[in-house]
């Protein structure tokens, strides 16, 4: 039998809780279409329900019962199947008490599997500012509540291996002003005591670009390309299921951000040719699995 583009050859499942949108392809819609596209069997679980992303209009979210959902994640943990899983991303939490719930989770599935790795995409809040980011110095908000950022914090990231944050969501997770500058951005990344930390939506060395810059304890590498005006949603989530099935597949951490932010421009450049207001996913398999869009890679240290 033909293997299919991206596939592996040892399947291996990923867990994969976050927001769910009917119409899009935003959190779960958008990491478990990526994930699968490269072979990985995904368990999908909704933090909420909504019809598109709120973005586009106001929006009804159906937020599962915390009773309920704390039980369904004990049947997970439980599950026959359990083993079978082997990285987690967390990214939309609908409350503190949720994220809670999650980490519960994450932590009896690493007691179980200490191999797993598990990505945390602090999913809270943006910078406001333009797309093109022409410097650090800018401002940003939180769009949850203030108790649910604080639990992302100090329940699930202290179990990541790797976690994803935004300039504004970074600088939030230290309890700091706002990065202005490269020197300051590499500081409050390992003061996170994480893995991997990689950075999205950072002011680039070249013009007219944007980067993201994966931090390890001694090294950190950017990869860069050319910023699109109003980009649509879903980015962060596209790159962060990426980034971990290029690792899942024993890619290093450099070769993974190359390929990540390779197929990630491409599919947004597609996706801005389209006029699309929703990332363009099922049209571009091979831009997931064999990207050709050229990155710029530089070390900055």
């Amino acid at each position: 039998m033909n293997q299919s583009p991206g596939a592996t050859t040892n399947p291996k499942a990923v867990l994969v809780i976050s927001s769910h949108v009917v119409r899009g392809t935003i959190g779960n819609r958008a990491i478990a279409f990526a994930l699968e596209a490269l072979g990985h069997p995904v368990w999908a679980l909704p933090t909420v329900t909504l019809p598109w992303h709120p973005g586009h209009s106001a929006a009804t979210r159906i937020i599962p019962r915390e009773d309920e959902f704390s039980d369904l994640c004990d049947d997970l943990a439980n599950a026959p199947w359990v083993n079978e899983i082997t990285a987690v991303i967390t990214g939309f939490m609908a409350s503190d008490r949720q994220a809670i719930t999650v980490s519960r989770l994450v932590a009896r599935l690493k007691e179980n599997n200490p191999e797993l790795i598990y990505l945390c995409d602090p999913v809270f809040g943006d910078h406001i500012s333009d797309h093109h980011l022409a410097s650090y110095q800018k401002e940003g908000r939180l769009y949850v509540a203030e108790t649910t950022a604080s639990a992302i914090r100090d329940h699930l990231l202290p179990l990541a291996n790797i976690t994803t944050p935004n300039l504004f969501e970074l600088s939030w997770l230290n309890g700091q002003n706002f990065c202005q500058n490269q020197k300051q951005m590499l500081a409050h990344a390992r003061q996170l005591k994480v893995e991997n930390v990689l950075v999205t939506s950072v002011p680039a060395l070249m013009r007219n670009s944007v980067g993201s810059v994966l931090i390890g304890k001694k090294s950190a590498v950017m990869a860069e390309h050319k910023s699109l005006a109003n980009p649509p949603n879903g980015l962060g989530d596209l790159t962060a299921a990426l980034f971990l099935s290029h690792l899942l597949n024993n890619l290093d951490g450099y070769k993974a951000l190359q390929q990540t932010i390779s197929s990630v421009f491409e599919i947004l450049a597609r996706t801005a040719k389209a006029g699309a207001d929703e990332l363009a996913l099922e049209g571009n398999l091979n831009s997931l699995s064999r990207p050709m869009a050229m990155v710029n890679m530089r070390s900055l240290v």
